[in-house]
């Protein structure tokens, strides 16, 4: 699915990110984490494209990210609420988002249904425009706005952030059951510690840009990794 080869990114001559290999394949609940300026958001902002890499590339389904477009239809991502648009209804916002992918209106409704208890009767039809959303509203809005059209590959920066414990319980079952049930691939930044290892198959560290671990999730996963950052 995704597949990263020597790249690099620098800023007036500071490296703040080197990953000289890494592969994610295709259904894999990916979890990156790392302090404050590991490189997280560095990282996917080269996946999205949004910044220029100075060396290496990115394949996503072996399409080069740098030099085509064809890989965003299937590539989708919530990153901050920077990605809404503000000014829209989320019907108006889901609506928009579906006629991208190439559903009608009745299809983007009928596939918001079953997300109702994670909005918990607090997003749907309250008339409201999305900038006057609470961040944890505009949150849950913006995570299930990166899933209609069933995208493989879904990209979500600090998805647990301002979410109330239930509403994180429901999001990491929702996060399986659309790897499970549609093969997405998801990658997942997060501090959270806890909520990486209960949803993620794969964790990989990174510390001043370069990977430190690329571990498989196990039961012993959280206290290797509480471990690490204690020291």
């Amino acid at each position: 699915m995704i597949s990263v080869e020597s790249l690099s990114k620098k800023y007036g001559g500071l490296n703040v990110l080197d990953l000289q290999e890494l592969t994610i394949p295709k259904g894999e609940i990916f979890g990156l984490i790392g302090n404050n300026g590991a490189g997280k958001t560095t990282f996917f902002s080269l996946l999205l494209d949004l910044i220029e890499s100075t060396s290496g590339t990115v394949l996503i389904n072996e399409i080069n990210v740098q030099k085509s477009e064809v890989w965003k239809p299937f590539t989708s991502a919530f990153i901050d609420e920077s990605y809404l648009i503000g000014y829209l209804t989320v019907e108006e916002y889901y609506h928009f988002i579906g006629a991208l992918r190439g559903m009608t209106k009745e299809e983007v409704d009928a596939f918001v249904v079953p997300f109702e208890p994670f909005f918990n009767s607090e997003v749907l039809n309250q008339k409201k425009y999305l900038r006057d959303f609470s961040k944890g509203n505009q949150k849950k809005a913006g995570i299930i706005g990166a899933l209609i059209g069933h995208p493989e590959l879904v990209i979500l920066d600090e998805p647990f952030a301002n979410l109330d414990p239930t509403t994180q319980i429901r999001l990491k079952n929702i996060l399986k059951e659309e790897a499970k049930k549609h093969g997405t691939t998801f990658l997942i930044s997060s501090h959270d510690l806890t909520h990486v290892t209960e949803v993620c198959e794969r964790i990989v560290l990174l510390e001043k840009g370069v990977i430190l671990k690329d571990i498989k999730t196990t039961a012993s996963t959280l206290k290797e990794l509480e471990n690490y950052f204690s020291n």
